[in-house]
């Protein structure tokens, strides 16, 4: 995988840093020495970042021909429109099969490029407004951590583009890797949740009610267990109602998704790690039948679980379930 990342004059470090520090521990870990990641500008040379540092060895625009995935990290603020030869570059890119992201701000790059027009985007929050004023054939979503259209990919704020990274990573090379980098970087492992597009929503945000955090952790030990909304609510010592409202302040989603992301997070595990027959998983997991855990891993991944072991499974162990 060869990734070409966008470096411009006022460039933040972080927003730089994000992406290489990210594929750079995928190379470092050794699953993917392929993987390879290089800064390009509008021309080679260096780059001077916001806070003064200037950053050298950066490659030219022949690095977007070279590129798998081209990313833009951010962008100026306020946004200026980019020039005609970015903007050439881009599409190229894009037309030839290249994945184009957006991070931060670079969403605004994306949008000008032509490449959001009939989408979804989301970029960080102050500029979200400005972001619908200027591409209003684009549907700015306010609830995303990121939106993944598989060729164009855009992602909310700063530490946001982290997570997207982290996506790319579990999208190529599965839970297991993206999951080893996050550690080694102690930052949260990969948020799930999502349709196709695998639009993810903020569904792991620590919880910040001490009630609520202890149902999470008592829950995580048995989702093979059926996990109504009353029982977690009773678990609380909480009316449903009042329970549902405090699970959403603290966590951003509702009981219901937040098991489901769970159940579905320690599914893709069992299928990368384990042999366990589709019918063993399902139960596992506290899905009532293989067909309505296939129907829903269908549904959060594009993909059969079948299809996924097949494509990420590591060396299987013989693990027996946590809960009979």
């Amino acid at each position: 995988m060869r990734i070409a990342v966008y470096a411009f004059d006022g460039i933040t470090m972080f927003h730089l840093a994000a992406p290489l520090l990210v594929f750079a521990e995928v190379r470092r870990l050794g699953p993917a020495p392929d993987w390879q990641t290089r800064l390009w500008s509008d021309r080679a040379g260096s780059v001077c970042t916001a806070e003064g540092y200037p950053i050298g060895e950066v490659t030219g625009p022949e690095t977007v021909d070279w590129a798998d995935i081209v990313i833009v990290p951010s962008w100026p603020m306020p946004p200026r429109p980019i020039g005609a030869e970015l903007k050439r570059q881009l599409r190229q890119a894009h037309a030839r099969g290249a994945v184009i992201a957006g991070l931060c701000l670079g969403a605004f790059a994306v949008a000008d490029a032509g490449l959001l027009d009939g989408r979804a985007a989301v970029t960080h929050w102050e500029a979200m407004p400005l972001l619908a004023e200027r591409c209003p054939g684009t549907e700015v979503d306010s609830s995303v951590l990121y939106i993944d259209h598989d060729d164009v990919l855009t992602s909310a704020g700063t530490a946001s583009a982290i997570d997207a990274c982290l996506h790319l990573v579990r999208k190529h090379l599965g839970s297991a890797i993206a999951t080893r980098v996050a550690r080694y970087l102690v930052v949260a492992p990969h948020r799930e949740g999502g349709q196709a597009q695998y639009i993810e929503r903020p569904l792991a945000r620590p919880a910040t009610d001490t009630a609520i955090a202890e149902v999470l952790e008592w829950a995580l030990t048995r989702l093979d267990e059926p996990l109504a909304v009353d029982r977690l609510a009773d678990r609380a010592r909480m009316s449903r109602r009042s329970f549902v409202r405090h699970f959403r302040q603290a966590t951003g989603t509702t009981p219901a998704r937040w098991i489901l992301t769970r159940r579905l997070q320690e599914a893709r595990a069992l299928l990368e790690t384990t042999d366990w027959s589709i019918d063993a998983v399902a139960s596992a997991c506290g899905f009532g039948s293989s067909a309505t855990f296939r129907q829903n891993f269908t549904s959060a991944f594009a993909t059969s679980p079948t299809a996924y072991r097949r494509q990420f499974a590591s060396r299987p162990q013989p693990l027996v379930p946590r809960r009979t």
